[in-house]
């Protein structure tokens, strides 16, 4: 069975540690974590690794955020990836700072990367983690803000809600969308 895991982001340097990043920074500690490299590869940067069984995909799209869609299908087909186990960790506004929230389908939110998805695979109907990066924005700053890099308060707490969330995709992965949500929504 497999899995394609999904961290949206920017790719370049300036985007590095940005909130808008947040699925790359999963993704690259998992990857530290676990010993993988990405490799460049078609539209993505891919790193591969087997848990309890299954074949964990981990595609960091190179599309940019508002292209993201592109690469999620094509790698959901070159894999023969089914959409049910598809998982997309993208950046979240209207959540507080760390709080995870898992849904199994839903509307993009106004998230362009979302959006882009939506229209590349012509339906709302995809799993998703959402990371809470807050809305401490004055008004018209909200690109700035979501562009912006972590605030001294915000990286201490870092570390230990990204490896919740890597403990949820492992969660996602071994039991299942509807035990994850269960387990992980609301704490």
């Amino acid at each position: 069975m497999k899995y394609l895991i999904v961290g949206l982001g920017n790719i370049g340097e300036k985007y590095t540690e940005t909130r808008h990043n947040i699925g790359f920074q999963l993704l690259d500690f998992i990857a530290a974590k676990n010993d993988l490299s990405f490799e460049q590869k078609r539209l993505a940067y891919i790193a591969e690794s087997r848990f309890k069984g299954r074949k964990l995909i981990y595609c960091k799209p190179t599309t940019y955020m508002n292209l993201s869609g592109k690469a999620i299908n094509y790698w959901l087909q070159k894999e023969k990836v089914p959409i049910s186990n598809l998982l997309v960790v993208v950046d979240d506004l209207a959540l507080p700072f760390g709080s995870i929230r898992i849904k199994k389908k839903g509307s993009d939110a106004g998230h362009n990367g979302i959006i882009d998805i939506i229209e590349s695979l012509g339906h709302q109907n995809f799993n998703r983690m959402r990371f809470g990066i807050g809305d401490e924005f004055s008004k018209g700053r909200q690109v700035d803000y979501v562009l912006g890099k972590w605030s001294a308060a915000e990286k201490e707490k870092l570390p230990e809600r990204i490896e919740k969330m890597s403990e949820a995709v492992k969660s996602f992965v071994s039991i299942g969308i509807d035990r994850t949500m269960n387990f992980y929504n609301g704490k």
